[in-house]
């Protein structure tokens, strides 16, 4: 990855990104997981592991797996405005925007996403967001909303 040191001019690269961190993941089920079978025993295997999780966080983890790589491709876009003004060089542009660099933003996105509380109106914002919002501008507008209540 390209670090903030090496190259200051790309702050703004990672800042749409780094604003709309405040959660996300998709929970990662790595297929069946069966249990050893008892020496001697007639029981057929048990079927996959069930999801105990509550609802709220399997709709936040769902929520956040579909817009991680969406907000990586903004930070593409934004790479690319900023390539045209001249902000960056094509060398940083090309850097920053390789394939591994951009799933590991979406990834970055996502274990942020996992951690901490989320309140139910927070993940009903991913949802809408997800649902609504199909340009990067107003994507970002509208994850502005996952800021905390404060009442």
């Amino acid at each position: 990855m390209i670090s903030k040191e090496s190259n200051p001019p790309m702050k703004p690269f990672t800042g749409r990104l780094a604003a709309a961190a405040l959660c996300l993941a998709l929970a990662a089920c790595g297929g069946k997981q069966q249990p050893q079978p008892a020496s001697g025993s007639a029981e057929a295997p048990a079927g996959p592991v069930k999801d105990t999780r509550p609802e709220l966080e399997r709709r936040r983890d769902a929520a956040c797996g579909q817009l991680g790589p969406k907000l990586a491709q903004c930070a593409v876009e934004d790479s690319r405005l900023m390539l045209a003004s001249g902000k960056i060089t094509q060398k940083q542009y090309d850097e920053a925007t390789k394939p591994d660099v951009v799933r590991a933003l979406a990834e970055d996105w996502r274990k942020k996403c996992r951690q901490g509380y989320m309140s139910s109106r927070q993940v009903r914002v991913l949802e809408v967001c997800h649902r609504e919002e199909r340009e990067c501008g107003p994507l970002e507008a509208c994850l502005t909303n996952l800021k905390p209540d404060t009442k």
